[in-house]
């Protein structure tokens, strides 16, 4: 997981901005897919 996403989703649960962490959660989670998919 990058550097930058890992602060994103920090910084979001820290805030306790569940809206960002679900959007940033989607975002790793899609693009894990297309990697894998990729291989």
């Amino acid at each position: 997981m990058p550097n930058w996403f890992q602060n994103q989703i920090r910084k979001a649960f820290y805030e306790k901005d569940y809206y960002q962490v679900k959007m940033l959660n989607q975002c790793w989670f899609f693009y894990q897919k297309k990697e894998s998919l990729r291989l």
